[in-house]
């Protein structure tokens, strides 16, 4: 039978890592303080042990301040060395953290000792346990270390730990002194820091790591982290190699492929599962990513028709060597070398597809055709008849083919042939598709906020473009939330009734042209107070312009009437009809006549001579912005309107000042004298 020991101060039976022999300091202690007398093998549980050790430390602590001699180790075991350091409670039946006890307790690595001591100052002896939930990947949570409290002012250390302990922090100063941004510690940047830096939060990182997994290994100048925040980071900020070099501490080859190794990794599967036709359903598009408004204004059955608005964006290059791929990568229209990625979104914003880069020569109808002939991305077998594509005018060519296909095609419509305004039924159907198609432009700025993408990239870059957008655009889809959708009842609402306006006529259009008003300058007198406008609030102005692009244009075409540019006049016989002229923000020599019918509650018919102003679906931003400060502005108690004006700060060659006449004050010269002088040097 096992012999059976107990402590020879408390008498409990400790096991056996709990006891330990009595050594010679502790026996005169016991006998001396206690009246103990212990036999040669008796032992101590680890609690009176501490407590004799507390004693000889403080009696060795008086005789050296009586002595003046330097303090001798406080016990025998020369391993233990005290610090005068905040230590935590040491936990073994209980969590050291919120002092619970638990079944379920794991003990603590010296990963997590060590965190403890740089984060919170607290020594945690080896061995302490504390609560798995305190823990997240192998390290401590943010509120386990705010949990985290002191228990003395000194720290008691064995030799080995204390070594173990200097060598991590020589170890984290080493690396820290090397690298300028740590992205291997999560916790050296908050989440709005890696938003800003690489373009995604801290969980979209942790997520995309896990792509990478076992296909970029760790080296010795960077680890797997590194080298997805030097990708990301190149994209979102645009930085040269020789940047990121320095900012990273890493050469530019070791850069270089990185970006490279990264990108190949991500293409093949990341955007496969967030990009293309094949990685979501048609059902999908239909329900989930599908604005009710769009239903409204151009499906005739919206739970079987897929709405998707295509437009090409440009990606800037420099020119190149190559005179052939110089000529076919010039645009004509922007004036210099570009390819051009055709994007595919639906109603909402979500990218389905990316289709090319193609050449600067090649226009969308081309784009467009040629994509569906060659089934990319087997698009032919996702679409279904009676789709719809929201297109712009450059796609005017493909439209017979895509009837062929049974795809309906909406696009605005051109100006005829020799006028210079759309009919208001032109203008009403134009509108409706604007109102849906801004969508791809803003998803293409988003795109350009990557700004390596935003830059004139070097030609040797461009075999790499279409994974870069393909991998931006795959990003946008799975981290990034949807443009507003709006409810569905108010996008049904709205769409009832801009169909209901597109099928009506202007009739202050037609008054002004029955009675010429336009020509006829006698019947119009200058306004300078208008006191019988409506007062109108953002609801109502926005229920006017069935959308807000013009009312935030408004404040800037304010300006114009404050700097004199644009006189508000009133009918002379007429009460409530306004006419003001405006001039255009992109033509000086141009302005524009536009007329506004209101009663004392309301603004009830407007017209603009501008191409688009005939319009009732919504008007142009002319009459919206004489609408917004008439009924709204001028209330605001502000004096500026619009932005500044940085003119003030430049120089203008065109403002000379008059010469100043010194004719009077100058001799007259003798004209005999003149001529001779003249002559004389004409003949030297």
């Amino acid at each position: 039978m096992p012999r059976r020991y107990k402590c020879t101060l408390c008498k409990r039976e400790p096991n056996q890592r709990e006891r330990r022999n009595v050594t010679a300091d502790q026996r005169t202690l016991l006998e001396r303080r206690f009246g103990v007398r212990p036999a040669n093998d008796s032992v101590l549980c680890n609690r009176c042990r501490y407590k004799c050790y507390l004693i000889l430390k403080k009696k060795e602590k008086k005789v050296a301040s009586e002595t003046e001699a330097p303090a001798l180790p406080l016990n025998n075991d020369a391993s233990l060395i005290e610090l005068p350091l905040p230590s935590a409670p040491r936990g073994h039946a209980s969590c050291c953290i919120c002092r619970k006890a638990s079944q379920k307790l794991i003990v603590m690595s010296a990963a997590m000792r060590h965190q403890a001591f740089m984060d919170r100052g607290r020594m945690i002896t080896a061995g302490s346990r504390c609560c798995p939930v305190h823990v997240n990947d192998d390290i401590l949570s943010d509120n386990a270390l705010g949990l985290l409290k002191a228990s003395s002012d000194i720290s008691v250390i064995k030799g080995d730990a204390l070594i173990e302990l200097l060598q991590y922090l020589r170890t984290t100063a080493h690396r820290h002194e090397k690298t300028r941004l740590n992205f291997d510690d999560e916790r050296s940047l908050s989440d709005e820091e890696y938003l800003s830096l690489l373009g995604v939060g801290k969980a979209a990182f942790k997520d995309m790591l896990t792509y990478l997994d076992g296909l970029v290994r760790n080296t010795p100048a960077r680890s797997t982290k590194t080298s997805l925040a030097i990708f990301l980071l190149k994209m979102r900020s645009g930085m040269s190699n020789k940047m990121l070099s320095t900012v990273f501490n890493v050469s530019k080859s070791s850069i270089r492929r990185c970006i490279s190794n990264v990108s190949n990794v991500l293409k093949e599967k990341f955007v496969s599962e967030s990009l293309g036709f094949q990685s979501i359903s048609r059902s999908d598009v239909i329900n989930n990513h599908t604005r009710k408004l769009a239903q409204t204004l151009f499906c005739d059955d919206g739970k079987s028709q897929a709405v998707l608005v295509l437009d090409g964006t440009y990606i800037y290059i420099q020119k190149s060597g190559h005179f052939r791929f110089q000529r076919q990568s010039f645009s004509i229209h922007k004036g210099r070398p570009l390819v051009k990625p055709m994007i595919i979104v639906s109603t909402d914003g979500h990218f389905i597809s990316v289709l090319g880069p193609y050449l600067a020569k090649d226009n969308d109808a081309s784009i467009l055709k040629n994509a569906l002939l060659r089934n990319v991305d087997e698009m032919r077998e996702w679409l279904d008849e009676k789709d719809i594509f929201i297109v712009d005018r450059g796609f005017r060519d493909a439209l017979p083919y895509l009837k062929e296909l049974g795809i309906q095609a909406e696009m605005p419509t051109f100006l005829r042939k020799g006028e210079t305004q759309m009919s208001t039924e032109d203008a009403n159907s134009s509108r409706l598709v604007t109102k849906v198609r801004w969508v791809v432009e803003s998803a293409n700025a988003r795109i350009k906020q990557w700004r390596y993408l935003d830059h004139i990239l070097p030609t040797n870059q461009i075999p790499y473009i279409g994974d870069y957008i393909r991998i931006v655009c795959s990003i946008t889809n799975r981290y990034f939330p949807p443009f507003s959708t709006g409810s569905s009842e108010a996008d049904d609402a709205l769409g009832a009734r801009m169909l209901f306006l597109s099928k009506q006529v202007n009739s202050l259009k037609e008054y002004v042209d029955d009675k010429n008003l336009h020509r006829r300058s006698a019947s119009w007198v200058a306004m300078e107070e208008i006191k019988d406008f409506p007062r109108l609030d953002e609801e109502q102005l926005l229920f006017l312009t069935c959308g807000t692009y013009q009312l935030k244009l408004s404040a800037n075409y304010t300006q114009e009437h404050l700097d004199g540019n644009c006189d508000i006049h009133g009918h002379k016989d007429e009460n409530g009809l306004l006419r003001v002229r405006i001039r255009s923000r992109h033509v000086s020599a141009k302005t524009y006549l536009l007329w506004i019918r209101y009663d004392e509650c309301y603004v009830t018919a407007w017209y603009c001579r501008c191409r688009t102003g005939s319009r009732v679906v919504g008007m142009c931003a002319h009459v919206a912005a004489v609408i917004w400060f008439l009924g709204n502005g001028r209330h605001q108690q502000t004096e500026k309107y619009g932005v500044q004006d940085w003119s003030t700060f430049l120089e203008d060659a065109s403002k000379v000042p008059e010469a100043i006449d010194q004719s009077d004050d100058e001799e007259n010269i003798d004209t005999e004298e003149y001529l001779f002088t003249s002559c004389t040097f004409l003949a030297y």
